[in-house]
């Protein structure tokens, strides 16, 4: 029985508070959502597609997670049958357990990988290494070598995925090595945490959230406001976190000598006053430059971190679904139009085709954030040459939504200093609403559809396509009711 893995390890380190959390009340993390563990399950694929990269190994994945008993022992059966390449390797040194993604034989010792489906080596990635390198040495197994294999987003898909150019190693020997006195003492450190009877006594901080968000903030933060709280000052991660060690915890309860930028100050104020600011003037100008018909504007895109077809790249965005709301004058009644890739293929071609018949040559694109849609409409264009003077054309007349918002010329407290959609929309529209909608973001639209084009999504089909129809759909039609509440300024 081990007390400790790689994953608490982390967790421990990052916060000891939530390492006891995890051991002791479990029930107090909220289950995982699909959105999660889509992403853990996109892991997964990554790393077995890793192994690939050094085949003819020994998988030693034990049959359920929890149980790594078997995995030990069959890692220990690979070593002894002198395997070229274990996969999953799985050891354990003192009750700290560690299971490897590739462990490849090198001369009389080995070289140890951790697959990331990163695009970089980050800090928390050499740190994990690190535990790892501890077991599996202090097991016995001699490690030449560390590395740490991520994606590599210059390659440039052409036929069959090139597992060689898809991944990227990025040795981190040295680093580990000079890391094995703090990890020791550290694991010693957590084991304490582990073994306690009470819960450790950690307030609540920028650890929080760095490098991961913490599944057990739902507990530590009760005593933080849903709205209105410090936590929530808008461009101010360090002031935040300052004004509450200082015992402030509502905006409204800032000092107000306390020097702060325009936005913050609006932000603040909106709170302790319950001031809204409607700059009529300079949204009926903005308003009068918009030329009409006017088509309201989003588009919906997967990034698949291996890349699906041809003449793309690893986390390439790729458009797979847009919806439109065309107004033919201020105020007008909108009709609607959409596209959604059917997934048997690469949806772009298709996707460009009919979105150059639903908008005409005349009056502009809003799109709320417009510099997304701006950035697909040009990456459209460069992949698809045949199209691009058309596309081109059409990112030229984009205009941005947000702009009155992120601007300050229109502000409701209810914003919390936000200016996304997903902000605006409850405050200005609070009758229309994500929530009664399956997909409600666009992360989970993503996922599922990534789903579909991997024929990974076991569920129904057509219900999904209809729930991905809603969503995109949903988005354009906040646009025109919140361009409603402006043009009534």
């Amino acid at each position: 029985m081990h007390l400790l893995s790689k994953s608490t390890y982390m967790r421990g380190k990052q916060c000891p508070k939530a390492l006891w959390l995890y051991k002791h009340r479990p029930e107090l993390r909220p289950p995982v959502s699909a959105g999660t563990q889509a992403i853990f399950d996109s892991g997964t694929a990554v790393g077995l597609l890793a192994q690939q990269r050094f085949p003819g190994g020994v998988d030693c994945t034990p049959e359920h997670h929890y149980d790594y008993a078997p995995a030990l022992a069959a890692t220990q059966a690979a070593l002894a049958a002198g395997a070229p390449v274990i996969y999953e390797a799985a050891f354990q040194h003192d009750g700290v357990l560690a299971a490897l993604d590739i462990l490849v034989r090198d001369g009389d010792g080995w070289i140890a990988v951790e697959v990331k489906s990163s695009t970089r080596v980050k800090e928390q990635f050499v740190e994990d290494a690190a535990l790892q390198y501890h077991v599996i040495t202090a097991s016995g197994v001699a490690l030449n070598a560390m590395h740490v294999m991520v994606i590599d987003t210059s390659y440039l898909r052409q036929g069959a995925v090139d597992v060689q150019r898809l991944f990227k190693l990025e040795e981190v020997t040295e680093q580990v090595r000079a890391m094995q006195p703090a990890v020791q003492a550290r694991i010693a450190e957590l084991k304490a945490v582990v073994q306690a009877e009470a819960e450790p006594v950690v307030g609540i901080g920028a650890h929080c959230d760095t490098p991961y968000a913490c599944d057990f903030k739902g507990h530590c933060w009760a005593h933080i406001p849903a709205k209105g709280s410090v936590l929530q000052l808008t461009n101010a991660r360090e002031k935040q976190w300052e004004l509450y060690a200082r015992g402030i915890v509502l905006m409204k309860d800032i000092p107000a000598e306390e020097p702060l930028y325009t936005s913050q100050s609006r932000q603040v104020d909106g709170w302790r006053y319950d001031r809204s600011i409607v700059e009529g003037e300079r949204i009926r100008a903005w308003l009068g430059e918009l030329r009409y018909p006017l088509h309201h504007f989003d588009f919906e895109t997967v990034m698949p971190a291996v890349p699906l077809f041809d003449g793309t790249r690893p986390y390439q965005q790729l458009p797979f679904q847009y919806s439109l709301h065309v107004q033919t004058t201020p105020g007008a009644e909108p009709t609607h139009r959409e596209f959604l890739g059917d997934a048997s293929g690469d949806p772009r071609e298709a996707l460009v085709q009919q979105l150059l018949q639903d908008i005409g040559p005349e009056g502009d694109l809003l799109a709320y954030n417009a510099s997304f849609e701006r950035a697909c409409l040009r990456g459209l264009a460069r992949d698809l040459p045949q199209h691009a003077p058309a596309l081109l054309a059409l990112a030229e007349r984009l205009k941005d939504l947000e702009t009155p918002f992120k601007k300050g010329w229109y502000y409701v407290p209810a914003m919390n200093g936000q200016s996304s959609i997903k902000a605006v929309l409850p405050a200005l529209v609070p009758a229309l609403s994500y929530a009664d909608l399956e997909v409600q973001e666009g992360m989970m639209a993503s996922l599922r559809f990534a789903q579909l084009l991997r024929g990974e999504y076991t569920g129904d089909m057509e219900q999904l396509r209809r729930d991905l129809l809603a969503y995109c759909k949903m988005d354009t039609l906040a646009m025109v009711k919140v361009l409603g509440v402006l043009e009534g300024v």
